[in-house]
């Protein structure tokens, strides 16, 4: 992509994005919103700059939480689609299961993973984390899996293949750019279960439990900038995932 076809395509947002500040700041300049419901955005800025050093170490414990929950979560999920994809009885019971995981709330899990594992653990967090995202890798590999040309299935077929060595040379290097959806999806969502996470207990290093502990403290411009580390913390992620599509899928390979 050449210099000004990518700036015509991140000009829009840009611009939208300060528009937006703008107005943001003068509706809480002119008194239309109290400051202790919602700081204007110079206030967070300068809580941000005051309390960078701790927004930093707060991101960095939230985001080993975050990484360890999302690789656990990722590998459960490709290897579940993989058995699903391989064997009908396994599908049928490993589809609900995973919607099921899906549908539960993380209020509802953080505190029974705190209870089973103890709240100063980093267990809980990261299993919070791994269930969260294991649900799009699942229900993406899958769809991939399945997506095979009939012509490779009638070719494997002739030539004996075993199912295995099928599902290794054809289905899964189809199913890549699935997968890859999947982790765009799930990482993320790994970051927003792992602040909510942190706000049930435990050790109070990650961003959850410093947004919590700030908004107690009626220190809302601080809150916010908790906020906005989540904020960079889980763009981070996603542009993370989408490196790694960029590098290892192959059709993004062969598109460039």
């Amino acid at each position: 992509m050449n210099p000004g076809a990518r700036t015509r395509l991140l000009l829009p947002p840009v611009l939208v994005g300060v528009a937006a500040l703008l107005l943001w700041q003068l509706v809480v300049v002119a008194g239309r919103v109290a400051t202790f419901v919602l700081p204007s955005p110079l206030a967070i800025a300068g809580a941000f700059g005051g309390a960078a050093p701790d927004v930093l170490r707060a991101a960095a414990a939230t985001g080993t939480t975050a990484a360890v929950g999302l690789l656990a979560g990722s590998a459960a999920g490709v290897v579940a689609a993989v058995l699903a994809a391989r064997f009908r009885l396994l599908d049928e019971v490993l589809s609900p299961l995973s919607a099921a995981a899906n549908a539960m709330p993380i209020i509802a899990l953080a505190p029974v993973f705190n209870a089973m594992f103890g709240s100063t653990s980093p267990v809980p967090r990261r299993l919070v984390v791994a269930v969260a995202v294991f649900f799009p890798l699942f229900v993406n590999t899958v769809r991939g899996l399945r997506r095979v040309d009939p012509v490779h299935v009638e070719l494997a077929r002739s030539l004996a293949v075993s199912g295995w060595a099928f599902t290794r040379h054809v289905r899964l290097p189809g199913a890549v750019p699935f997968v890859f959806t999947g982790l765009r999806l799930a990482s993320s969502l790994a970051v927003i279960a792992a602040v909510v996470a942190e706000y049930f207990g435990g050790r109070q290093d990650g961003l959850g439990s410093r947004i919590t502990s700030a908004a107690s403290a009626t220190a809302y411009p601080r809150a916010w900038a908790y906020v906005l580390g989540a904020v960079a913390l889980g763009l981070a992620f996603y542009l993370a995932a989408l490196l790694a599509e960029r590098l290892l899928s192959p059709t993004t390979r062969r598109s460039r």
